[in-house]
C-alpha cells in the first residue's frame, strides 16, 4: 500500500467523493455524496443521494468536489473529515 507523506491512513476507513453543498457553518462543510443502486426487482438504475457533515480548516466553496473519509465524532452530527480538494 503507497501513502503519500500527507496522507497516513489508519485502519480501514471508508472514502467518499462528493461535492460541497453549504459552506455555511465554522470548520464545517455539507458533503453531498451521489451513487447508483441497482433496483433488486426491477434492475433499473437510480440514483441515490446522501448529505455528511464534514469537519475541515480549509476555505471551502459550494460546488467544490472534495473526498471525505470516516473519523472521531467532532460534534453530534459531524462523523467525517475532509481529505483533500
Amino acid at each position: 500500500m503507497e501513502m503519500t507523506t500527507n496522507e497516513i491512513k489508519k485502519g480501514n476507513k471508508r472514502e467518499l467523493e462528493g461535492v460541497v453543498v453549504s459552506n455555511k457553518m465554522d470548520s464545517t462543510v455539507r458533503v453531498r455524496v451521489d451513487t447508483t443502486q441497482s433496483h433488486p426487482v426491477y434492475k433499473k438504475v437510480v440514483n441515490k443521494k446522501k448529505i455528511f457533515f464534514a469537519h475541515t480548516k480549509e476555505e471551502l466553496n459550494i460546488g467544490d468536489k472534495v473526498v471525505i473519509r470516516e473519523a472521531k465524532p467532532y460534534s453530534k452530527n459531524v462523523r467525517w473529515i475532509v481529505v483533500n480538494k
